[in-house]
């Protein structure tokens, strides 16, 4: 029993070795990688940019892998992406591809036979083509019009098998320099938030990208009252609106105070029905903007203090303070805002 448990362990060491040779491998690939950009990423860049149609992305195998998901995360960040298979390029999908088209491709060596028929496509209606390998002497890399060389085991960035064989190194390299011109596209976009949103719609990603204007309730479910309402007039608005509150708002319906539980709790008396709101509101509230992330609003009115349940939405385009919607910390967590 001692022996195994002796045998377990060293496997898991030598294990934990393995896992830490391939990583630091890798990372010293990328690092390679960074210092190895030159004008070269930034004419792809400028070429990929100007594309009026879709950039197609294709490579054989594990570089069809990465091929995938580079062409996945162009689509997700503004730059309209397809993956076409190579192989199904040759049988019909070639239709895919149209002169308004960009095409990057992946491999390696440089020299996967499966890429032909699409590298001449690309010539022959002058389609710009970006080559990803690891040979600038290859076949691929001489077709492109633009060829990003990847570091090879010459420039100290060896496949991570101990066979040297496996590709590890070479698709990590691929997919992080498809991330490098994913982001410099977006960037030289201006792909903005509300542009991710769109295109991020599901998910705890697109729910952490909802505007308070998405969640809010509009003009028509505002609590509102003139600051000479009576209170007793104030308390009937306040408890059909379901908010907790109501706003205070002057001749040019802007919000100049708020009345909640609290304030009616502590005004109470003999008279309080008969005063005006205006003697028992909270001056000068605090408000949010309409297009702030709901993410944002749950944080504002949790660490305000004290923290408070509903607050007021203002237009910052429109008039100053001029309430346009309120919104209830229900609203977000309803929405899977946390």
């Amino acid at each position: 029993m001692k022996a195994q448990l002796e045998s377990e362990k060293a496997e898991s060491v030598a294990d934990l070795e393995v896992a830490r040779r391939v990583l630091d491998v890798e990372a010293r690939a990328l690092r390679t990688l960074a210092g190895l950009l030159d004008g070269g990423f930034v004419e792809a860049v400028t070429r990929l940019a100007a594309v009026e149609g879709r950039v197609i992305v294709t490579g054989m195998g594990k570089s069809g892998l990465v091929a995938r998901k580079i062409a996945a995360t162009l689509a997700s960040t503004g730059t309209p992406a397809l993956f076409v298979h190579p192989g199904e390029a040759s049988h019909g999908d070639l239709g895919m591809i149209t002169p308004k088209d960009a095409l990057i491709a992946l491999s390696n060596s440089g020299n996967t036979l499966e890429l032909s028929d699409m590298i001449t496509y690309a010539k022959r209606f002058a389609i710009p083509l970006v080559a990803m390998t690891a040979r600038a002497d290859s076949a691929l890399a001489e077709a492109a019009d633009v060829a990003l060389i990847l570091p090879g085991a010459a420039q100290g960035a060896p496949e991570a098998c101990p066979m040297g064989l496996a590709p590890t190194t070479s698709t990590t390299l691929m997919l992080a320099l498809g991330d490098a011109l994913a982001v410099a596209l977006l960037e030289r976009k201006g792909f903005s938030t509300s542009d991710f949103k769109l295109l991020h719609p599901g998910g705890a990603l697109g729910k952490r990208l909802l505007r308070v204007a998405d969640l809010m309730h509009g003009a028509d479910a505002l609590p509102l009252c003139a600051p000479d309402t009576v209170v007793s007039e104030a308390i009937l608005i306040m408890t059909a609106g379901h908010f907790g509150c109501v706003g205070i708002v002057d001749a040019n319906r802007r919000l100049v105070g708020i009345i909640t539980d609290g304030d009616l709790r502590r005004h109470m008396n003999r008279d309080i029905l008969t005063l005006h709101a205006a003697e028992i509101m909270t001056p000068k509230p605090r408000t949010i903007r309409a297009n702030a992330l709901a993410a944002e609003a749950v944080s504002f009115m949790n660490t305000s203090s004290p923290p408070f349940l509903c607050v007021f939405v203002v237009d910052e385009d429109g008039p100053p303070e001029r309430p346009i919607g309120i919104l209830h910390m229900h609203d977000c967590l309803r929405a899977g805002v946390i």
